[in-house]
């Protein structure tokens, strides 16, 4: 889908080039290669090559893709690792903006967290944000794995915010990505997209 992605991203074996795409794409870029370079060595995140004014160039990190790991069954695995992350992640007092297994690499085996991807969002802010967005991502793409989320908030090892708080937060971040895509395409498919989403959502109980 046209404009269904913030970025563009590839690879040759060796090197990532993440192209930012539409509204704020300078600001993005900026936050992701600041971000990049201040956790290294502190998480799990890719070395920043080079930046350009349009694009980052990471070292390429192997691993196995999170949502590929939840397709070949290993939901339990895989959310109960991002719950321990995100932990660590918020013990820094950064939110990730666009946290959960789509933006994370495992290793096949032990299934630790190989790398975090995408900060292009990243912000201080409340962890409230990253725990409901994961949970938005399974709810949304793997609702088959709902049952498994029980793993993600037991690994984080805190407190749980309560659902109708989750639930409002979700319906936020859907809002904004609703503005997003209508300052980028106004009436486009993708402004089209988080309007049902933002229904679908709005109609989900705990």
């Amino acid at each position: 889908m046209e404009h269904g992605y913030t970025n563009s991203t590839v690879g040759d074996g060796a090197l990532v080039v993440k192209c930012y795409q539409g509204p704020d794409a300078g600001v993005r870029l900026r936050t992701e290669a600041r971000f990049l370079r201040r956790l290294r060595g502190r998480l799990p995140v890719p070395r920043v090559h080079s930046v350009t004014d349009t694009s980052v160039s990471m070292r390429f990190v192997p691993g196995a893709h999170g949502q590929d790991l939840l397709d070949d069954g290993r939901a339990a695995e895989v959310l109960a690792e991002c719950g321990r992350t995100l932990a660590r992640l918020h013990r820094l007092g950064i939110v990730h903006g666009d946290y959960g297994p789509q933006n994370m690499l495992f290793d096949p085996v032990t299934y630790e967290t190989a790398a975090i991807l995408d900060w292009e969002w990243a912000h201080p802010g409340h962890p409230l944000e990253d725990l409901a967005w994961c949970e938005w991502i399974v709810r949304a793409h793997h609702p088959e794995h709902v049952p498994h989320l029980r793993h993600f908030f037991d690994a984080y090892a805190a407190a749980v915010p309560a659902w109708p708080d989750r639930h409002a937060c979700m319906l936020a971040r859907c809002r904004d990505l609703l503005d997003f895509s209508a300052r980028w395409e106004p009436g486009g498919e993708s402004e089209k997209l988080w309007r049902r989403r933002i229904d679908d959502t709005a109609t989900w109980t705990p």
